[in-house]
């Protein structure tokens, strides 16, 4: 017991969708799980190619392995507890579960987003310096840019996690929410938390902006390079190198935006969660598939693999 009357919380209970019928349930179910098995294999061919065909060996494709190694983690800690509670209706997560889900939930989040920023460098470069390409993003310097886009994952989801499940927790226990957020689980948080909230709306700022920012300077040279370019030929060869970054980076960075920095006035829980989904469900699986159809040397290099896969077959039988 805490505090007289107050219990203290061991155990939460995601509502996630349980309001829905059980027949719209079990749909959104089928259509999860689809979604998430298309997420695996699409993000898991992205990575065997990129390795396996020599041509895909440039730094854009080592970075965009990175993506799909994060994409890959960001499903793996949302997805499983949430087609879990849509068909078993296990809701409950355990005290140190949940505590995880949002510390693995922060780490891949944030490093998306520095991740994200560092692939519009890389294209940066690409356009603008071309012929010092291979130079400045020699293998060492690709490396550490990797590691600098992971790195702030950690400090970031540690303190915030640590930080606000030292809080004592009672009364009610009911997440609002298919996954262990920081906003719905701060509401049951019975302890005065602003400097809490404080860091984290400063924080999450930081996270989203100073990417964004580098993303957009970094776009800003680009659009002004192409311009520069007489052909519209060459126009088009430029922009197309880096489009499939671009609609990637506006589909992540619009809706993790439109989830956080809403007013409350217009941010019910409904439409958080819908908007939850998209980033932390959709645009994972929509990852892979723009890169491949949007972009012919992956296109190319799927073709491929496919045909040296088949040719081993046929040899092996």
């Amino acid at each position: 017991m805490v505090g007289g009357n107050w219990t203290r919380v061991t155990e939460f209970i995601l509502v996630s969708f349980s309001s829905l019928p059980t027949e719209l349930q079990l749909l959104l179910f089928l259509t999860f799980l689809i979604i998430y098995l298309v997420t695996l294999m699409g993000n898991s061919l992205i990575i065997l190619v990129t390795l396996a065909d020599p041509m895909l060996h440039s730094p854009m494709y080592f970075f965009l392995r990175n993506l799909s190694f994060l994409e890959i983690g960001f499903n793996l800690v949302i997805v499983p507890k949430m087609l879990g509670t849509l068909l078993a209706q296990n809701t409950t997560i355990s005290f140190p579960g949940c505590a995880i889900q949002m510390y693995f939930f922060f780490f891949f989040g944030v490093a998306e987003c520095f991740l994200l920023a560092i692939m519009a460098y890389d294209r940066y470069v690409a356009i603008c310096n071309p012929l010092l390409y291979p130079v400045i993003m020699n293998q060492r310097t690709r490396a550490q840019l990797a590691v600098a886009s992971w790195f702030p994952g950690f400090p970031v989801a540690t303190v915030q996690t640590t930080w606000l499940f030292s809080f004592p927790f009672c009364g009610t226990n009911k997440v609002n929410h298919f996954f262990c957020d920081s906003p719905p689980v701060l509401r049951l948080v019975c302890a005065d938390t602003a400097r809490f909230e404080v860091y984290a709306i400063v924080g999450t700022i930081l996270v989203i902006m100073i990417p964004c920012l580098l993303v957009l300077c970094s776009y800003s040279q680009i659009a002004a390079a192409i311009f520069k370019i007489p052909s519209a030929k060459g126009k088009h060869k430029a922009f197309s190198t880096c489009s499939s970054h671009l609609l990637v980076v506006s589909l992540f960075y619009v809706s993790s935006s439109l989830t956080y920095f809403r007013p409350k006035s217009n941010n019910s829980p409904e439409s958080k969660k819908l908007l939850s989904l998209f980033y932390t469900v959709v645009t994972p699986m929509l990852n892979p598939i723009i890169y491949s159809l949007r972009n012919n040397e992956v296109k190319n290099a799927l073709s491929r693999t496919f045909r040296k896969a088949l040719g081993l077959r046929n040899y092996i039988l």
